[in-house]
């Protein structure tokens, strides 16, 4: 296997999944066992920053690096052109960009807890875009929102100048990506 491949086998894409459920679950004990708990409610809302900015970052990574800057653009055609390949961001890769323009800024900016509670977010925010993404190429999906998700991210496939987000419709009706579209 391949660390930075970005066709990953089923056991890759697998391992994948198990690496970021398994740093959710790793900040949320650190965060629970080493956060004061009169500061939890401050720590929540760093957390809910950290999934707002996943879902900033998941828009504008998919639309402005992946269908316009090169290299990327062209790994990601890879994907528009085989929605069925298991395609995906090397592991190692995306967990360095999350340690290196996350959780370091966070936590130089601010400090430790800040630091494990946005990374926190934003890591799960990308657990959860990877297995909805899964989930609306591989999957029989059951309930309106992940049926609404393969609907958009299928029509994103036919008309690559809309629908960039795939967990989240918000940025692009703030952009004006979700219907009409601009290239």
């Amino acid at each position: 296997m391949k660390v930075l491949a970005i066709e990953h086998s089923r056991i890759g894409y697998f391992i994948d999944s198990v690496f970021y459920l398994a740093a959710v679950l790793l900040l949320s004990g650190f965060i629970l066992l080493f956060t004061p708990s009169h500061t939890w409610f401050e720590t929540t809302l760093y957390v809910v920053a950290g999934l707002a900015i996943w879902s900033l970052l998941e828009y504008a990574m998919h639309r402005f690096v992946l269908h316009r800057i090169d290299p990327f653009r062209r790994l990601h055609d890879e994907h528009h052109r085989q929605p069925q390949a298991l395609l995906a961001t090397p592991t190692l890769l995306s967990a360095v960009l999350i340690i290196v323009f996350v959780f370091l800024p966070a936590t130089l900016l601010g400090n430790l807890p800040i630091g494990c509670g946005i990374t926190l977010g934003v890591t799960t925010g990308y657990f959860a875009f990877g297995v909805v993404h899964y989930a609306v190429h591989h999957s029989r999906l059951h309930g309106t929102w992940l049926i609404q998700c393969r609907r958009l991210h299928a029509q994103h496939h036919r008309f690559p100048d809309r629908h960039f987000g795939v967990t989240m419709t918000i940025w692009d009706r703030i952009f004006r990506t979700d219907k009409t579209g601009i290239s």
